[in-house]
């Protein structure tokens, strides 16, 4: 009995500690460190912070051992490793501020500390900030940036605030932008903001505005788009989504804001916030988003060239949304030059054939799409 107390004594006193994200007390040392490409022979328990209150176990976990992979979280829940106040837990449970999180040992190959993000991606990021304060940040994210790493993206959006901001407990996603999409992203700075602001889209309280252009004369009398959207894994391992009866309900809406010749220059509004949403939708319609390597078709490569245009043509323009005291709150990203440059050849009617019509007063009033490198904040009381 004594050798078997003494062997416990001894793995839990071996190994590095693991190290939780900033506001998660770490009960025998409270000393942070990183677990990537490092291993930890000892169980350890986690006290769960207050402003974590209501987050996922198995987010929790994620986000407290570092380089973990997603397997091993949800293996060592399912076969009950991880308790929580002493009981046995599922991936889903809320956990709450005070829990205690048990954590088995963790045992890593070795890869080095990971890599902190370059300073130009650092300070790209900080000019990207339209609004912040002890709750939120929003930001005009750059097309070509992630909004988290994964699936061969070493460093993203949220990498990089944590990096920035590693005295802040709490940072996470709101929603999601896809790579090659840029403008408005919210991140919340408080687990109750983010739970509001999640309350806010489950609720249809949430203005979501794009602005896309897409291939063709898009009719003006097709002002929405209701087809149930389906995410599939192709055996390459990329994700496509497709419409399909067994898909969910999605609905999108959209407004002619400029008719050219080869192109259309659409308001977007989301009533649903699925993956790819606006770009299946597009090509459902029969007008695919130009710039769009995965859902548009390759005889639309040679308008993409003579407008110049070297991306996705998708930028999400405004946002609104009730903060919780009831104020609404906008905010508005100007389009990027990569994209504004696009319009202004459209306008000038440079290409050959080009017969572009102009909606009457689309720049005149500035109000209709921001080209002007103007961020808009309007708080309605």
């Amino acid at each position: 009995m004594g050798a078997m107390r003494k062997r416990k004594q001894n793995r839990a006193g071996s190994g590095p500690q693991i190290a939780p994200e900033p506001g998660c007390d770490l009960s025998d040392t409270g000393e942070p460190d990183t677990m990537a490409g490092q291993v930890s022979e000892s169980v350890r328990v986690l006290s769960v912070h207050e402003e974590l209150a209501g987050q996922r176990l198995d987010n929790f976990l994620l986000a407290a051992v570092k380089g973990v992979p997603r397997s091993w979280v949800y293996r060592v829940i399912r076969t009950g490793q991880v308790r929580v106040n002493r009981g046995r837990a599922r991936a889903g449970t809320r956990i709450q501020g005070g829990d205690l999180v048990r954590v088995p040992p963790v045992r890593l190959p070795v890869k080095g500390q990971p890599a902190a993000p370059g300073e130009r991606l650092v300070q790209q990021l900080e000019n990207a900030i339209i609004f912040e304060d002890d709750a939120l940040l929003v930001l005009n994210k750059p097309a070509g940036l992630a909004v988290h790493g994964g699936s061969g993206v070493s460093v993203g959006v949220i990498e990089i605030l944590r990096h920035t901001r590693a005295e802040i407990p709490c940072l996470e996603l709101v929603h999601r932008l896809d790579r090659d999409t840029s403008g408005c992203l919210l991140v919340a700075k408080k687990r109750s903001m983010l739970r509001h602001l999640h309350a806010c889209m489950r609720n249809r309280d949430m203005t979501k505005v794009y602005y896309a252009l897409v291939e063709g004369r898009w009719p003006s009398c097709r002002t929405k788009v209701s087809a149930p959207l389906q995410k599939n894994v192709l055996l390459s391992g990329e994700r496509v989504v497709r419409v399909s009866a067994d898909g969910k309900p999605s609905l999108t809406f959209f407004r002619v804001l400029g008719a050219y010749a080869d192109a259309s220059l659409l308001e977007v509004r989301l009533d649903t916030g699925r993956t790819h949403q606006i770009r299946v939708h597009s090509q459902c319609a029969g007008h695919p988003v130009l710039g769009d390597l995965k859902y548009g078709r390759r005889c639309a490569r040679e308008l993409e060239r003579k407008l110049n245009l070297e991306r996705l043509f998708l930028h999400a323009s405004r946002l609104g949304f009730h903060l919780p005291d009831g104020h609404w709150r906008e905010f508005e990203a100007p389009l990027p030059s990569s994209l504004s440059s696009v319009l202004d050849v459209l306008d000038a009617g440079s290409l050959e054939g080009a017969g572009q019509r102009r909606v009457p007063g689309l720049k005149a009033a500035g109000k209709t799409v921001n080209t002007n490198n103007e961020i808009k904040v309007r708080d309605v009381n």
